[in-house]
């Protein structure tokens, strides 16, 4: 099962998708159009239309006199409610449903998916409890990278690659690991990464540089497989960084970023942007350093702190069998 089948995913926020704009989302290497209406309703079909296979996705929405729409194919300009009914040329009748919708399921803004599989674990209840929390800054970086989702969920789990792959931004010298809790499908991991002195020049040079601590204390919330979220407190407020994944085949896995905030300065508002691009640029030097690496390439040499890509190993190895996964411990660095 090397997308884990039976996982929730978040195709979408709600603030991802124009109204009456067509959107193409993969899962478990079907494409789909995701579409919302005027009314806020969601709807999502095979992407390939039943006629002659043009995507759906690069065509457009029909709105209805009762403010709902349909997506209309570009090939031809068949329209399709979202029960994947249409109506052919010199016909006034609708057609039995020609494609099978997505299953959706709508919790305030978050669009999930089990991607037509019974569900193995339930929705994480995390995001509905960020934002009776925080206030919404944005999404960013929503990127389709050529690597299976295990390569994706270990990357995001090396705590050591901080002072590598992410150099360039935040000046990382070293990692220091102090703590990982171990509850299953959700954990914790705590570290402080000091970064190297700046100089006013550089700091005018690149004003972003003002946002970093000489130390960044990371604290991650891992909930197996489909989020990460890193929270993050300084001077001018809290955000919770939420990582989504979603596995678009078996060889390609979809990332990207909800961004929320607590103020607690006046920048704070001003600054979101900030945010969002430091979460993007994050993305990318991920995203760019994963087809650089030799794929099935035999590990020699184990680091220090690997318990994060243990945690990743041993949730997706049980995944056929949950009843295995009864773990909850703790790890602390110094044992």
């Amino acid at each position: 099962m090397s997308m884990l089948e039976g996982a929730p995913w978040l195709l979408a926020h709600k603030s991802m998708l124009e109204v009456n704009k067509p959107k193409k989302v993969s899962l478990y290497g079907t494409d789909y159009v995701l579409w919302q209406d005027r009314m806020g309703k969601i709807n999502a079909l095979p992407n390939a239309c039943p006629h002659m296979g043009a995507m759906l996705s690069e065509g457009w929405c029909q709105e209805r006199d009762d403010k709902t729409s349909v997506v209309v194919c570009p090939f031809h300009a068949l329209e399709f409610d979202g029960e994947g009914c249409t109506i052919l040329p010199g016909s006034k009748k609708k057609t039995l449903p020609q494609l099978k919708p997505l299953e959706l399921i709508i919790q305030g803004d978050f669009i999930w998916s089990y991607g037509g599989y019974e569900p193995k674990v339930p929705i994480p209840n995390i995001l509905n409890e960020i934002t009776s929390q925080y206030e919404f800054i944005g999404h960013t970086a929503d990127i389709s990278v050529e690597t299976d989702l295990l390569s994706m969920l270990l990357i995001m789990h090396d705590y050591n690659h901080q002072n590598g792959t992410h150099r360039p931004l935040f000046k990382i010298e070293e990692v220091q690991f102090e703590n990982f809790i171990d509850d299953g499908h959700h954990s914790h991991a705590f570290y402080s990464l000091p970064t190297s002195p700046t100089n006013l020049s550089e700091k005018l040079s690149n004003p972003d540089l003002l946002l970093l601590p000489k130390v960044i204390k990371a604290h991650l919330e891992n909930h197996f497989p489909s989020l990460v979220i890193a929270h993050v407190e300084n001077w001018v407020g809290k955000v919770a960084q939420v990582h989504l994944f979603v596995p678009e085949s078996t060889t390609r896995t979809r990332t990207y970023v909800l961004m929320y905030g607590i103020p607690k300065h006046p920048a704070f508002k001003a600054l979101g942007q900030k945010f969002l691009n430091f979460a993007k640029v994050i993305v990318e030097q991920d995203a760019d350093i994963l087809p650089k690496i030799y794929p099935n390439t035999p590990q020699k040499i184990k680091l220090n702190n690997e318990v994060g890509m243990d945690w990743v190993r041993r949730n997706f190895k049980n995944w056929s069998n949950m009843t295995d996964l009864t773990l909850s411990s703790s790890f602390n660095s110094e044992c």
